[in-house]
């Protein structure tokens, strides 16, 4: 049976409808998973409404996949019937450029996204390469895991790349679907955690997810008050913020990393970033050797996304919930 049924979007911002596509023949370096649930990211978001100029339709949303693997291909070795996995943004890369030799298969040029040219995980059932479904570790909620394979990897992976140890002084940017996250790896890694917000009623809530400091950044000097403080700073936020007393937030060396989207360039004196080697960088989503690694300290450390749940023929409410950041802090679709 290679029919799979889910909810696809047929135009630019349209709802979501019932759709059935025809997988074809799994092939050899395949597995075909059964969704249990799956992720609403705010990528899905600018997907459905082809913000980024690259959607094509019809196409079935979702890449935070939580299911059970039901088929395996006739050269998976990796992976069988019965295995609980979970799927991110990517699916597919080459297996041979210098970028996925080296263990870094999401920079890879020709990597295949979940749901982009293809059809994701708002649906029964989806295939992948085996090399991206990666096994969840027994103690994790799938509910609560789903987000973990786009909006935890995408906090987990700088964090862990970039060296921050019990010896750094991180700030997270934006206490969301992302910086909520954000707070929990950064505590796990020995950090000590500064949480930025325009909300002081995040306060609290951010300080039991790791933070051992609160910053409101609608205070007035706040940020001056802080200059030449951290070794790391994650801005999650997709809003224009004070880039340049970020930067002048960070301590010689300091690494100021963008992982949410902002709709304006950012403007830095380069000055700032001359005198003290401070650098500001960009990260994507993770490899699979990360995204292992990942659920591997979730697991031990007892991080997990705060999620709000639908069902999956209620796809629809929890697109517009999402769209209006009225989800605290990931909704998740369950089959």
């Amino acid at each position: 049976m290679s029919e799979i049924h889910g909810l696809a979007v047929h135009a630019a911002g349209a709802h979501l409808l019932p759709y059935k596509y025809d997988a074809g023949e799994l092939q050899a370096n395949e597995v075909e998973i059964k969704i249990s649930h799956c992720g609403v990211c705010h990528s899905d978001i600018h997907l459905i409404d082809n913000d980024w100029g690259f959607s094509k339709y019809p196409f079935i949303p979702g890449h935070e996949i939580v299911g059970t693997v039901v088929a395996v291909g006739s050269g998976v070795v990796d992976r069988k019937t019965g295995d609980r996995v979970g799927v991110g943004w990517q699916a597919d890369s080459c297996g041979v450029c210098e970028w996925c030799r080296q263990g870094d298969e999401h920079l890879c040029a020709k990597s295949q996204p979940t749901c982009v040219g293809r059809n994701g995980g708002y649906a029964d059932r989806v295939r992948v390469n085996s090399r991206f479904a990666i096994p969840v570790p027994a103690v994790l909620e799938s509910e609560n895991v789903a987000p973990l394979l786009c909006a935890g990897i995408t906090v987990y992976s700088p964090l862990r790349n970039h060296g921050v140890r019990p010896s750094s002084r991180v700030g997270v940017i934006g206490i969301g679907g992302l910086g909520h996250l954000g707070l929990q790896f950064a505590k796990a890694f020995g950090a000590e955690v500064t949480a930025f917000s325009t909300s002081k009623d995040k306060e609290a809530e951010a300080r039991s997810l790791g933070a051992h400091h609160f910053l409101n950044t609608q205070d007035t000097g706040a940020l001056k008050k802080v200059a030449g403080s951290f070794d790391f700073l994650l801005s999650t936020v997709s809003a224009d913020q004070d880039w340049q007393g970020y930067v002048n937030a960070l301590r010689p060396k300091g690494m100021l990393c963008v992982v949410g989207v902002p709709p304006s360039p950012i403007q830095i004196q380069a000055f700032s970033l001359l005198g003290a080697q401070r650098s500001i960088s960009g990260s994507p989503t993770g490899s699979p050797r990360d995204l292992h690694e990942m659920l591997d300290v979730a697991a031990r450390h007892g991080v997990k996304a705060i999620t709000e749940r639908f069902a999956m023929s209620k796809a629809n409410d929890a697109v517009a919930k999402v769209k209006k950041n009225q989800v605290r802090y990931r909704a998740v679709l369950a089959n």
